[in-house]
């Protein structure tokens, strides 16, 4: 007896597989002459696509709405509950919906464009900046550091300050600290 015999019906293509789909979406999702798109690698898509699936719990190429911000996070992305809603509006997806992987796709290209540390670092600094100086004092850069938002022991402030080339005592000038900090680590 042959195996194909043994199964009940023809083998399943890519496409039932939703492997074919899925590049095919990710070509829609972020078409190659988007202004200003940063191109999302096959790497990625694969990724994304693998996370998606862990979500995609009866495996019909779609995941609830209510699940999208922690699969995103599980992807490095951070949006905020209200980020997240308006991904979904923009897409008219109610927030007891679902998404398939093209709009999924779609929403975590927007959400990586918009996450911009740089940006989000200097408009920090500039808050902080009340004279409108273009530095802050390293005292003051520490004592929100370790104080504000997420916050930071004093020894990681330390090995920041270490590593970014900022003496305890002095000024810290916004462009030169931000292109420090900033600087993406090497992927050995």
């Amino acid at each position: 007896m042959a195996a194909a015999d043994l199964l009940p019906g023809p083998p399943p293509s890519l496409a039932d597989l939703g492997l074919e789909a899925g590049r095919k979406e990710a070509q829609k999702a972020v078409p190659a002459g988007s202004s200003g798109a940063k191109f999302l690698s096959q790497d990625q898509i694969n990724e994304y696509k693998e996370c998606f699936s862990l979500y995609d719990k009866q495996q019909r190429g779609k995941i609830k709405a209510t699940d999208l911000i922690v699969a995103m996070r599980c992807l490095g992305a951070s949006p905020t509950p209200g980020e997240v809603q308006r991904h979904l509006q923009t897409h008219k997806i109610d927030k007891n919906g679902e998404l398939d992987f093209s709009t999924f796709l779609t929403m975590m290209h927007m959400q990586i464009k918009q996450e911009d540390p740089k940006k989000e670092i200097l408009l920090a600094m500039l808050m902080a900046d009340k004279e409108k100086k273009g530095y802050i004092m390293a005292s003051e850069l520490r004592s929100k550091l370790t104080k504000l938002g997420e916050k930071l022991t004093h020894k990681e402030v330390d090995d920041l300050f270490r590593e970014a080339n900022i003496d305890t005592n002095g000024k810290v000038k916004y462009d030169e600290f931000i292109q420090k900090i900033a600087i993406p680590v090497p992927n050995y």
